[in-house]
């Protein structure tokens, strides 16, 4: 119930924004986009670190995996209507030549992203299992981080007091489940 609010709070006053008003269609579903994408970031490390009651470890990494496509394919609408609505902007972005600094957080964070869902891919043939992980969480980490600051500067549809809680529910989460992940430190004495 708890997880249902953070997601549905913030959207829902997003959609009750003054700004979308003179938005195109495109605009506003580009924007909507990234405000799920934020969603599924939050859902994301809870189901990595099996915090979800009533999943088992299985089905928690077979949703981890579902939702990581759901939240690439987010991503890919946002960038997608962004270009569609505004061309020379999202160029500027991707080229890191935007003077706007939410564009370099959110592009770091999408390349980010990009490199953890190929890592996700590929895994069993690119790395071993420990270097893996540690890769992927720290792809990871760079798109949560990203992520938050590129929201949290921009001005736009998604009212500011939910737009926060939101991105501390998704740091805390992340930090959470990274620190459940570290190798846990074995001691052994001699003789036992």
């Amino acid at each position: 119930m708890g997880l249902a609010a953070a997601v549905a709070v913030p959207i829902g006053a997003a959609a009750l924004s003054p700004l979308l008003a003179w938005r195109s269609p495109i605009y506003i579903a580009a924007g909507f986009a990234g405000v799920i994408a934020m969603a599924f970031l939050l859902i994301q490390p809870l189901l990595a670190g099996g915090f979800l009651p009533g999943l088992n470890t299985l089905r928690s990494r077979r949703l981890h995996r579902l939702v990581g496509g759901a939240l690439v394919a987010t991503v890919v609408i946002h960038v997608a209507g962004l270009w569609i609505t505004s061309p020379p902007d999202v160029i500027d972005a991707l080229l890191f030549r935007s003077p706007t600094p939410f564009s370099v957080w959110g592009v770091t964070a999408m390349w980010a992203m990009f490199a953890a869902a190929l890592l996700a891919a590929f895994r069993r043939r690119l790395l071993r299992w420990k270097t893996w992980r540690f890769a992927h969480a720290a792809l990871a980490t760079v798109t949560v981080l990203g992520s938050v600051i590129h929201a949290m500067l921009i001005e736009g549809t998604m009212e500011w007091v939910t737009k926060a809680a939101l991105c501390a529910l998704v740091l805390a989460a992340t930090a959470r489940t990274l620190a459940d992940l570290r190798p846990r430190q074995v001691t052994h004495r001699r003789g036992t």
